[in-house]
């Protein structure tokens, strides 16, 4: 081969070597990591509609997200771990998605479950949000904690000012022995006692176990106005239907978890009439980025969000995301002060902040009445969602 073949060769490998590292180059800069965000949540067991709930809220945002480019120039991506609801699993969990290299984590929706991975997420830098409402969550200065719903003592102040309007002084209490719903049980006791109510008794269940009528026999030999009941859903509809096969006339109210469309479906017909404290559900949110969220999860999934906690749990990540590109920046030393700073969000579930324990601050309860085709009522305060609008 003579020379000028030899440079003519040398000529178009150094032309292709050079495209070659611009098309690496290229594909370097629009390339970038991955943000991987975790669900911890109850996929199956007795809470699983609540967990593919938030599943699937967080993955609709993180499929919407990524439709406007991503954060930052980096895709999301979603990694989520079956806790089942359960402190033991939780941990589990936890190290799994922070194994993951997970920037943030979506819940989880027990309190003893967030509990449980508290801690190991804050050793790793790892931000969670979760829907908890013990308030031994916020207690503990974990900076990485963000609540994304209110805290027990907040619904047991409300939830006493609910019965003392409605003239409901002799109260049964009933809880299971999960921190959160005992936590709930405690607060509300407290709150009544300290509103002028009478407490006659507080009974514990065993969650799951199916059949509350010895418990409820006692409760009914003390006459109470109203049985209220701190725990979770499940229990709450069997709860409630047992009270009417014992002809218990006494008034049913439930705390938040009891706020859950398979509520009225386990208790039949005996639901209607049920009162339950919390947020607005998700049908009377006043908000259009509420409604409009309810359509497209509606669209992709072809039903309605479980309960009011699917769209708190949505609010956790919309405020990380929105955080993020108020900032310009995904790193966790930059990320968490900010989000400790975060002021009047526009929430799906209304306006909110969080303060330097990371309390959601800013959201009105309400107590609803379940109607007879399964839907809610609000009936105190009158006018509260109304004048959010």
């Amino acid at each position: 081969m003579n020379g000028t073949m030899l440079s003519m060769t040398h000529a178009r490998w150094l032309l292709r070597g050079g495209a070659l590292a611009l098309a690496a180059a290229s594909l370097g800069a629009y390339a970038a990591e991955p943000l991987k965000i975790g669900v911890q949540a109850p996929i199956t067991g007795q809470y699983a509609n609540e967990g593919q709930g938030i599943a699937d809220a967080v993955k609709l945002l993180v499929k919407q997200q990524n439709a406007k480019g991503g954060l930052l120039g980096h895709m999301l991506e979603v990694k989520v771990c079956d806790d089942q609801g359960q402190a033991a699993p939780a941990a589990i969990c936890a190290r799994q998605l922070v194994n993951d290299g997970v920037l943030a984590v979506i819940g989880s929706y027990t309190s003893g479950a967030a509990l449980a991975a508290e801690p190991l997420y804050a050793r790793a830098n790892v931000i969670q949000s979760s829907d908890g409402t013990s308030d031994e969550l916020t207690s503990k200065g974990f900076k990485t904690f963000f609540r994304n719903a209110p805290p027990n003592s907040s619904e047991a102040v409300f939830t006493a000012q609910f019965l003392k309007a409605k003239g409901l002084q002799r109260i049964a209490v009933v809880t299971d022995h999960s921190s959160f719903a005992t936590g709930l049980a405690d607060s509300v006791a407290a709150e009544i006692k300290k509103s002028g109510g009478q407490v006659l008794d507080k009974v514990f269940i065993d969650a799951g176990s199916q059949n509350y009528t010895p418990v409820l026999t006692k409760l009914k030999s003390l006459n109470p106005q109203v049985i209220y009941f701190s725990g979770y859903y499940n229990d709450g509809g069997l709860i409630k239907a047992q009270m009417a096969q014992l002809g218990i006339t006494a008034a049913f109210v439930g705390g938040d978890a009891n706020q859950n469309v398979a509520f009225a479906k386990i208790a039949g017909k005996s639901a209607t009439g049920a009162t339950i404290i919390n947020v607005p559900a998700p049908a009377d949110l006043p908000y259009p980025a509420a409604k409009q969220f309810l359509t497209e999860f509606q669209q992709a999934y072809g039903h309605e969000p479980p309960s009011i906690f699917t769209l708190t749990n949505a609010d956790g990540l919309r405020a990380i995301i929105a955080t993020a590109e108020r900032v310009k920046s995904v790193k966790p030393d930059v990320l968490i002060p900010a989000l400790h700073q975060l002021k009047d969000f526009q929430g799906l579930t209304g306006e909110f902040s969080w303060d330097a324990k990371g309390e959601r601050i800013g959201s009105p309860f309400v107590a609803f009445d379940i109607t007879a085709d399964g839907g809610y009522k609000i009936v105190y305060p009158p006018a509260s969602v109304k004048s959010a609008s």
